[in-house]
């Protein structure tokens, strides 16, 4: 099959470029090799996985400076948080109510995913939709990947191709709360029959909804490919640089109460018993990414593909710390002129990230109409030194030494892969799937805590073995498959640091079972799947954050995700088409304990649940898309339901995000003057009916007076809000 389509997408070359000269012919066919990258550990036709394709022109459509998660939001389980309200800054997603680190996201096959943490920074990467050819979102375990484990998707993106015609092109987008993007790329096409060279450079400032929340965001993207009759070598970078003020906390339940929305607790300290604001409470962080790939073709039936991959990330978030204990920072109780002993004054801090990640990741590809297999794998290195510094302290002398260090370990992350999948059709309708898949993980934590008299010591080693096995049934217009694998998972980092005295985190596994069915034609499609994931030891979201908003998880011994997800589409007519999906799931801990702290006894309260609800798992989501294509004009109507979402796993009503229904309007159009290829205008309204909404949020429970009282945050959402874009090509 695969051969099937690499063969296709040379003819399309070919056709294109007819009028080209015949040495222009041949590399144009071998643009496909760029697909051939990735093909290795991404979902092709007669795969048993349920899969979500989208493609360029939607994300470039929608990309009016919001990150990934709200360019694939109408996507079958998806639902999508921003901090700052608006979709710019640090947003995320989640999948089958699973978040970022616990979904294995790629760029061009090469991790993501943070080696420590798991997560994916969205704000490490501004306007990197610019630089995407395609992102196929896996629900379930997916296929076998590089990186962290699966265990809700796979986000898979590829970059941009090579434009064969040289061609430039600038954007500039403007809207609600001072935001403002900046988006200019070029390509000098193809050069001397081999080479194409291609750029892009972003910026983009906001105010953001919530108080202070604004960002200051720059990227950019670069490549260099050659080709040859059948190889490619390609080296690209991409990078950014990013200062947001931080609105981690979210918007107590008290506020929200007094009908402040957009209240940011974050740099708040009394200074002679006025409240004021640190104003560079911020997060401040700068990442490169380098790639240099290889790809060769075998003949007709094999081709390999080799990347090499560095990338380096460093930064810092600076804070106020009004009141902070001085053992807290490993730091003498200090006397005043006066004689008194005094143990807290307020401090900056600032706690640092420095890490350099390295490997590389590979693939051998043999396609046959009788079998198709690929054996490959990956090893990466990560080495990550955390450490933490005091620049000021209102108390006098306070400080041994300027830029006062109180604590330094070193995360150092080996991991390595390997894989074989077989597809082979047993006749021309029915084929079998396998895939088996080896993981190794050596992970260390050494030096000192960031928690006062903590040393840290982790040396942890795991190997898991991760089969997936499936049969697809394709005829005429129907298709339909049934599959199940088994996945493995390690802790990260914070489920170490910040586990209770004496627990420590074991890996989980998930036992997915999922079948599907689909229809298409011309005219209509609709599809079906079912799934049911069994999880034991999942480290669940406990609903509690750490001191900078990061939620934190412990492992649930039995737990398991289950539903059914419906997707259609029809072309009502010529220039107007519909498209949605539905997600109705149940996302279950059997036999919950709930532990909450009680500040009267100075110990905790263990309180039997029985069966609950996983946090931040709404049972239903809802999506609808129509979209009209009349000549150069062009809309697009998106609508959003999101069900209840609980925040901590005691399905408490009080502890929860309410549903919400949201939609979004777009409309553009596009007119080709004759000196100039292309010239683009558009608008968006988001909330365009202004819902009251919340997308995410977290609660610490305790009892204290003999009462259970709680501390909270929200992350609130703006109301209406647009914006509005040029685009012009040359």
């Amino acid at each position: 099959m695969k051969s099937v389509i690499l063969s296709l997408a040379s003819l399309v070359a070919m056709v294109a470029y007819a009028d080209e000269p015949v040495d222009t012919l041949r590399i144009s066919k071998d643009v496909s090799l760029d697909e051939v990258v990735v093909t290795a550990t991404k979902a092709v036709k007669g795969t048993p996985v349920a899969y979500t394709d989208i493609l360029k022109d939607e994300l470039t459509s929608r990309n009016d400076g919001q990150g990934i998660p709200s360019l694939i939001s109408a996507s079958p389980s998806v639902i999508v948080t921003s901090d700052a309200g608006m979709g710019i800054g640090y947003s995320g997603f989640r999948i089958r109510g699973t978040d970022a680190n616990r979904i294995n996201i790629t760029v061009n096959g090469v991790p993501v995913n943070d080696s420590e943490s798991h997560g994916v920074f969205w704000v490490n990467m501004p306007d990197f939709a610019s630089s995407v050819e395609n992102i196929q979102i896996q629900r379930g375990a997916g296929t076998s990947t590089n990186g962290a484990a699966a265990f809700g998707a796979t986000v898979a993106l590829q970059t941009r191709k090579p434009e064969m015609k040289p061609g430039a092109e600038y954007s500039v987008s403007a809207g609600s709360f001072g935001t403002v993007k900046h988006t200019l790329r070029g390509g000098t096409g193809l050069l001397y029959d081999h080479w194409v060279v291609d750029a892009r450079y972003s910026d983009i400032r906001s105010d953001g909804f919530i108080d202070r929340a604004w960002a200051k965001m720059s990227s950019y993207h670069a490549s260099v490919a050659w080709y040859g009759d059948h190889t490619l070598l390609k080296f690209q970078t991409f990078g950014s640089a990013e200062k947001t003020y931080q609105a981690w906390n979210g918007v107590s339940s008290e506020w929200l109460k007094k009908g402040n929305r957009t209240y940011n607790s974050c740099g708040e300290y009394t200074d002679g018993g006025v409240v004021e604001f640190y104003d560079n409470q911020t997060d401040n962080y700068w990442q490169r990414h380098y790639h240099l790939t290889g790809s060769q073709r075998l003949g007709d039936l094999w081709n390999m593909n080799l990347t090499l991959h560095y990338t380096r990330g460093e930064g810092y978030y600076e804070d106020y710390k009004a009141g902070a204990k001085y053992s807290s920072y490993k730091l003498p109780v200090y006397t005043d002129p006066e004689g008194n002993d005094l143990s807290r004054t307020d401090l900056i801090r600032r706690k640092w990230l420095d890490n350099d990640f390295y490997g590389g990741v590979y693939s051998l590809n043999y396609r046959k109409e009788s079998l198709q297999l690929t054996a490959g794998g990956a090893v990466n290195n990560y080495v990550g030194e955390h450490f933490g510094r005091v620049i000021w302290a209102k108390a006098a002398n306070a400080l041994p030494s300027p830029d006062y260090e109180y604590y330094f370990n070193t995360g150092k992350k080996l991991d390595y892969s390997a894989y074989v999948k077989a597809n082979r059709p047993f006749s021309s309708r029915l084929n079998m799937y396998l895939d088996l898949q080896y993981r190794g993980i050596d992970y260390s934590i050494q030096g000192s805590d960031d928690k006062a008299g903590d040393q840290v010591d982790v040396d942890k080693n795991w190997n898991f073995f991760n089969p997936k096995a499936g049969l697809n049934y394709h005829h005429k217009e129907h298709n339909a498959f049934v599959s199940f694998s088994v996945a493995n998972r390690e802790p990260n980092r914070d489920n170490f640091t910040e586990a209770a005295p004496g627990e420590r985190p074991t890996h989980e596994t998930l036992y997915d079972y999922e079948a599907g069915y689909s229809f298409g034609n011309g005219f209509v499609q609709a599809g079906l799947n079912l799934y049911y994931m069994d999880y034991t030891n999942q480290l669940i979201l406990s609903g509690k954050i750490s001191e900078i908003g990061e939620a934190l998880t412990t492992n649930i011994k039995d737990s398991y995700r289950a539903g059914i997800e419906l997707t259609a589409g029809a072309r009502i007519t010529s220039w107007l088409k519909w498209s949605g999906n539905l997600t109705l799931s149940r996302n279950k801990i059997k036999g919950f304990t709930e532990y909450i702290d009680n500040w009267d006894t100075g110990g905790q309260d263990a309180l039997y649940l029985g069966t609950t609800d996983i946090a931040f798992s709404p049972n239903v989501i809802a999506n609808s898309t129509f979209d009209l294509q009349w000549k150069g004009f062009s809309l697009s109507f998106l609508s959003q339901h999101v069900g209840r979402q609980y925040i901590d796993n005691t399905s408490s009503a009080g502890r929860s995000i309410d549903p919400y229904f949201v939609s979004n309007l777009r409309v553009g159009y596009v007119f080709r003057p004759v000196f100039m290829k292309e010239v683009g205008i558009d608008l968006t309204v988001n909330n365009l009916f202004n819902e009251t909404y919340e997308t995410g949020g977290w609660v610490y429970s305790y009892i204290a007076g003999g009462g259970r009282l709680k501390d909270d945050g929200y992350f609130t959402q703006a109301g209406t809000h647009a914006m509005a874009r040029i685009s012009l090509k040359f």
